[in-house]
This record gives structure tokens, sequence and C-alpha cells, in this order.
């Protein structure tokens, strides 16, 4: 499912306008961005979480040329499926 075909769905779920429903799906997502930037962790109680992690920076080889190859440390996001997400998948 892309991000169109979410809309589509949420404005026929909740009935409303496809606009109304792009703009409460943009928010959303802005709002989770503007958190995790911030270094906070959102949490949907039994859908997931969202959190920032770093990943420590370690050696790496460029399959190329055999170098050996330094990947610096960076921060990345990570999802953890919540309970009730994990059991309706299963």
């Amino acid at each position: 499912m892309n991000k169109s075909q979410l809309v589509d769905v949420m404005a026929k779920d909740a009935g409303i306008s496809k606009s109304a429903a792009k703009k409460a799906l943009e928010s959303f997502l802005n709002n989770v961005e503007g958190a995790l930037k911030k270094g906070d962790k959102v949490a949907l109680i039994g859908f997931g979480s969202f959190s920032v992690i770093t990943r420590p920076s370690r050696k790496g080889r460029n399959p190329r040329t055999g170098e050996v190859i330094t990947i610096p440390a960076k921060k990345v996001v990570k999802f953890k499926a919540g309970s009730e997400l994990s059991k309706s998948v299963n």
C-alpha cells in the first residue's frame, strides 16, 4: 500500500474527504518526524513504537578494491511492532 492508497482508505473509513485525510496523514508523519528529530520516542499502544538509535562506526570492505574502510556512526530510525500488530499478522 502506498501513501495515496492509504489516504483513500482513511478517507473512506472515516467518512471524510480525501484532502482532509491527506492533511491528517501528513500531520501525523510530520509530528512523528519532529519528535524523532528531538530525540523523543513515539509509542502507539498496540501498534508499535518509533525511536532513534545510534549505530556505532564500524569497519567495512570496498567490494571492488578489497580496501578496508571505516563506515561512520549514524542515527537511524527503529520501529518495534506492538503485541496487537504482531498477533494480527500471525
